[in-house]
């Protein structure tokens, strides 16, 4: 079994579960913000979409530079657009996972900001930090705005206070 096989499952789950996530955030609230130092809402929900986008670059390239704009901001302004530029950067860093051999998922992989290294690990492992940890991690930010806002939470992991499993 190839690397890229063990992580394509949980991929699909995450992706699955991020877009219903997506799914609940209001189009009125995208201003709103928990406090003067945090993202809005809708800047926390395209960092949330975006993040997949970190498998594609890590699939098709040995490093990436901040500075020289190899990152590029997921900007929607409603719930539809923001799902629809998901739903491609999702298929297409699947893709790009998919097709990955062995030998690719262990070459190193680097960070950088105006040439400095910030990290360089191999791709398997950025693939499960970089992209997989860090979008879990902000999707839970999403989650609690999402109820600091009113919105239902969906089921993640189990349970949520507004669904069940599903």
């Amino acid at each position: 079994m190839k690397i890229s096989d063990t992580l394509i499952p949980e991929f699909d789950h995450e992706a699955a579960t991020t877009r219903k996530t997506l799914e609940r955030v209001a189009e009125d609230k995208f201003g709103w913000t928990p406090h003067e130092k945090s993202m809005t809402l809708g800047r926390l929900a395209c960092h949330v979409a975006e993040l997949p986008y970190f498998g594609t670059a890590v699939a098709k390239s040995d490093s990436m530079d901040f500075a020289k704009g190899d990152y590029k901001e997921l900007k929607a302004t409603n719930r539809q657009e923001l799902l629809d530029q998901y739903d491609t950067i999702v298929k297409d860093t699947r893709a790009a996972i998919a097709g990955m051999s062995d030998e690719e998922m262990m070459k190193s992989w680097s960070l950088q900001n105006n040439g400095s290294t910030l990290i360089t690990m191999p791709k398997v492992a950025v693939l499960r930090s970089f992209m997989m940890n860090h979008w879990i991690h902000h999707r839970g930010q999403l989650s609690v705005y999402l109820r600091l806002t009113g919105s239902s939470v969906p089921s993640i992991y189990g349970p949520s206070a507004d669904e069940g499993m599903i």
